[in-house]
């Protein structure tokens, strides 16, 4: 199937999707805790009967049930040897029931390894997984991909880009959000809609975690930001305990009621997840037919993404600022730094700059003596790790500009592409390829332009190019060539008709190095200054500038108030407080340091000076905070040089940072990257303080917890991260790992005197085995507690069945623990 062919299927109207695989089979007898994959194998006939009953009732696509048949989900069976033979299997099953009703997706998934940085799975790894089973499933003759129930958008990407370079067939690709409306990593739906239709799925959306009306609000996000078609497959509403099986309570009629919202707000193609059987399918199909989808936007935003979030660059916008700071050039600490293969000057310029209102990150590593792609993929690593801000990936080698490209995981700006003719040639198709934005600058092979003319020409040159290779205006930021005006007096004049130029006449934003303006000048920021409000008047939508310069970042904000632009006015007294407050907190410094010079002992005016209305900022409490794992250790050592004790760091340091931590973690303020970056760092400094604690004598040890992933569940991400957490504060944890039988699990418990038992389940299919352990508990005289939690475990699944109490996340189990044994 072709692109053009897809887009013909969707122009005759809503597009429909099978159900559920897994929920039906196991009504038709498929046991828990067997390979999906092999299970269907030994009985074909059931998997025929299912969907041939999915295409009576309306569906247009099937989804092969291939959906972990990559190789590190099939290793887990033992069965990474027979990939090949099982997927092409799988396929004819597919197509059999197909007989040319209906086209068949093969269907992939995430494989259960958390990727580099936070697990060891790297990003080459990991498309290498997806590439071989994609071969394997086109050389089968699925009609179509789709990547589906996905909660990392950096593992969607690698799939996509896999599935790319194997064939060009249609991709279709849907991620699973969270109540609170994002992805497990943190990904809102803005993001993920923009990342994925820039780098060339042909529809995105959501699927399973909900029902189609708790749906409703994140489709109607997507649409804002949507030029593919949006895809919902929602659940039979949430899982419930009805004696010994889970059920799915949301009749076929209530499914097609509210999947009518689906397409109202911006749905185009539908089915059902967990819990939808043939009836569901049925009756969504009946209501939604006739419905006409809304048709995705003729052209996009122009916006870039990080994992996190998204950054709009509107023309009559307010200004905004590309942090520069994250370049070695000139910065002889920062090279310093570079050359000892460290990034901790890195991470903290990452940090100030986002603090001091940048809107992008600038990451350049240029510099000698050290391999710039291996530290420029490392400084990628370490900047989205601790700001959620899009990233400008600036280098002038084009080999590394696709290595940064590659594995960054959202929409970047490329900084930059001149209109010298073997660079566009290179950097072109590599910035189309990976959905990046790019700063096009007027530079031609007869180098920088000498007129204003002969700049606009060049400039005129490269859009054209550009337009060839399918930009648009949307994905283009023209760098307006800013020179000294020492040198150039009319320098400044000429930029500003090139702002104006590009906004009113090309309709593309503009950028500029701010401060080339000034350079060989005295007092170069009022000079800065100025121009900057000039610049903004004459249409100039960002610049690479330091953020940390108050006059420039208060001009701005100045500047953007009174050219009336959305939500100034707020943003400018947000400023002001700001800068109030930064100032104030500079001001106490200077007096800490006066009081150190007049003998104050040094830690006395330390302290002064880190007194904040928050109170006292120790580096040991930052470091876990801001997940500076290489850097926790020699601070604890210095605490413990100043006499303080080594528990004393652990409990008056340690624990209020991780559970400072936690809380913005509940609150949303971090997300899952930063809560193991966080428990990561206070692992390695409670592993350097424990052994220096003396025990006094008849000290009690800390309860120990058992904690496993059920029987017939092979997933155990979260639940290794509730494990890490509750050995942060102290509690002996014995992990039992994932597949662990009811028997063993109450074995273990009684063996160490356990306090309390934790279980995990991902999958509905597999949460039921809670239950069989609190049975076991029971007949085995086990009195401590049983905890649950999972993706698909609910607080009245936890009452349902008996258990002690219920957690939402690692942060929140740790909270639980604290409860029920005090």
């Amino acid at each position: 199937m072709t692109n053009k062919e897809f887009q013909h299927l969707l122009s005759r109207g809503v597009v429909m999707l099978d159900g559920a695989t897994g929920t039906n089979l196991q009504q038709a007898g498929m046991p828990i805790g067997v390979c999906p994959e092999k299970w269907i194998l030994e009985n074909r006939q059931v998997m025929i009967d299912l969907q041939r009953h999915f295409i009576e009732a309306g569906s247009q696509i099937l989804y092969a049930p291939t959906f972990t048949g990559n190789r590190i989900k099939l290793a887990e069976y033992g069965l990474d040897d027979q990939l090949a033979a099982i997927n092409q299997g799988l396929v004819a099953i597919s197509k059999e029931a197909a007989q040319g009703k209906a086209l068949v997706a093969g269907d992939m998934t995430m494989t259960g390894q958390q990727l580099y940085p936070m697990g060891d799975l790297t990003f080459e790894e990991l498309v290498d997984v997806y590439r071989q089973q994609a071969k394997v499933l086109y050389d089968a003759g699925v009609d179509l991909f789709i990547v589906e129930t996905m909660m990392s958008l950096q593992e969607t990407r690698a799939c996509v880009l896999a599935i790319k370079e194997v064939c060009d067939l249609p991709i279709m690709a849907t991620l699973t959000f969270e109540k609170v409306g994002r992805t497990l990593y943190g990904t809102p739906p803005e993001a993920a809609v923009v990342v994925l239709q820039h780098l060339g799925v042909a529809a995105v959306g959501l699927n399973c975690s909900t029902g189609p009306a708790d749906m409703v609000e994140t489709v109607q996000k997507m649409y804002e930001y949507a030029t593919v078609p949006l895809i919902a497959k929602p659940n039979a509403g949430l899982p419930e305990w009805d004696g010994d099986k889970t059920v799915y309570r949301t009749t076929p009629e209530k499914f097609a009621q509210d999947g009518k919202l689906l397409i109202e707000a911006g749905a185009h193609i539908v089915g059902g997840c967990c819990g939808t059987t043939p009836d569901h399918i049925r009756a969504l199909h009946d209501a939604v037919c006739q419905m006409t989808p809304k048709a995705p936007h003729a052209s996009h935003h122009r916006v870039l993404a990080s994992e996190r979030q998204v950054v709009e660059i509107q023309l009559d916008g307010s200004f905004q600022v590309i942090g520069e700071r994250i370049n070695p050039t000139g910065k002889k600490k920062l090279q310093a730094e570079l050359r000892a293969g460290k990034l901790d000057l890195v991470r903290a310029m990452a940090r100030e700059q986002e603090r001091n209102g940048a809107a992008i990150l600038d990451v350049n590593m240029g510099t000698n003596g050290i391999d710039e792609k291996e530290m420029m993929l490392k400084a990628i690593y370490e900047v989205t790790g601790v700001s959620g801000l899009p990233l400008s990936i600036d280098t002038s080698s084009p080999e590394i500009m696709e290595a940064a490209l590659r594995i960054y995981p959202g929409r970047a700006l490329v900084n930059s592409i001149s209109c010298e003719t073997e660079k566009r040639k290179q950097l072109l198709p590599v910035v189309k390829k990976y959905g990046a934005m790019f700063i096009a600058l007027p530079v031609s092979d007869a180098g920088i332009p000498k007129t204003l003319e002969e700049k606009h020409a060049v400039l005129d040159e490269l859009l054209t190019d550009a337009y060839d290779h399918g930009f648009t205006p949307e994905d283009i930021v023209v760098d307006a060539l800013v020179a000294t005006v020492g040198a150039a007096p009319t320098s400044a004049l000429d930029c500003m008709a090139t702002f104006s130029h590009c906004k009113r006449d090309l309709g593309l934003a503009t950028v500029c190095g701010l401060s080339n303006i000034s350079f060989g000048l005295p007092d170069r920021m009022y000079v800065n200054a100025t121009f900057l409000s000039m610049a903004i008047a004459s249409g100039l939508t960002m610049a690479i500038a330091n953020p940390s310069q108050d006059l420039l970042m208060n001009t701005a904000a100045a500047a953007n108030m009174l050219m009336n632009k959305e939500g100034s006015d707020l943003a400018y007294i947000h400023r002001m407080q700001y800068f109030d407050k930064k100032e104030a907190e500079k001001k106490r410094q200077e007096e800490a340091e006066l009081l150190a010079r007049q003998g104050m002992p040094a830690d006395v005016a330390a302290g002064e000076s880190q007194q904040t209305e928050q109170g006292p900022v120790n580096p040991v409490y930052q470091a876990v905070l801001e997940g500076e794992k290489d850097a926790v250790v020699s601070l604890a050592q210095a605490e413990l040089a100043k006499g303080m004790a080594p528990d004393a760091v652990i409990n008056d340091l340690l624990i209020p940072a991780i559970t400072k931590v936690g809380d913005l973690y509940d609150k949303q303020v971090y997300f899952l990257p930063q809560l193991i970056a966080s428990a990561n760092t206070m692992e390695t400094a409670i592993a350097y303080l424990e052994p220096l604690i003396k025990k006094e004598p008849g000290q009690q040890d800390m309860a120990t917890i058992v904690i496993a992933t059920v029987e017939g569940d092979v997933h155990d991400i979260g639940k290794n991260l509730v494990g890490l957490m509750l050995r942060n504060y102290g509690y002996k944890v014995v992990d039992l790992g994932k597949d662990v039988p009811a028997g063993t699990i109450i074995e273990t418990a009684l063996r160490e005197k356990a306090s309390v038992i934790g279980l995990s389940a991902l999958m509905t299919t597999t949460m039921m085995h809670m239950k069989d352990v609190i049975a076991e508990a029971a007949d085995k005289h086990y009195d401590g507690k049983i905890i649950i939690g999972g993706a698909a475990v609910t607080p009245s699944f936890s009452d349902e069945i008996g258990a002690d109490g219920y957690s939402k996340d690692a942060a929140d189990c740790v909270k639980l623990v604290g409860r029920l044994l005090a």
